[in-house]
């Protein structure tokens, strides 16, 4: 993904050579970076960022508003992706769309 604009996109849980990403519950771990704890001392995702799956694989569902709004934010979430060599796909439907 190169471009400026912000898009919607998912990290899935494979590497680019395949391999499974671990730990198992790596998609909750990150994000729960991106999680508040609400009135009902419930920790609850962002509404830009929520854990998934996409083709029976553990995923994280980025809305691409999220740049929009917290870039530094948007661009972690494109960095541990990048850094970690996972699959990212870009383009997909916003995250209340997921599954």
């Amino acid at each position: 993904m190169t471009t400026t604009e912000s898009t919607t996109f998912i990290i899935v849980g494979l590497t680019k050579e395949g391999r499974k990403f671990r730990p198992s519950d790596w998609a909750e771990r990150l994000c729960g970076v991106m999680s508040a704890f609400g009135a009902e001392r419930k920790m609850k995702y962002s509404p830009y960022v929520g854990p998934g799956e996409y083709s029976g694989e553990k995923a994280v569902f980025v809305d691409g508003r999220l740049g929009e709004i917290e870039p530094m934010a948007y661009r972690f979430m494109l960095n541990f992706a990048q850094d970690n060599d996972l699959q990212i796909i870009d383009g997909v439907c916003p995250i209340e769309g997921k599954k």
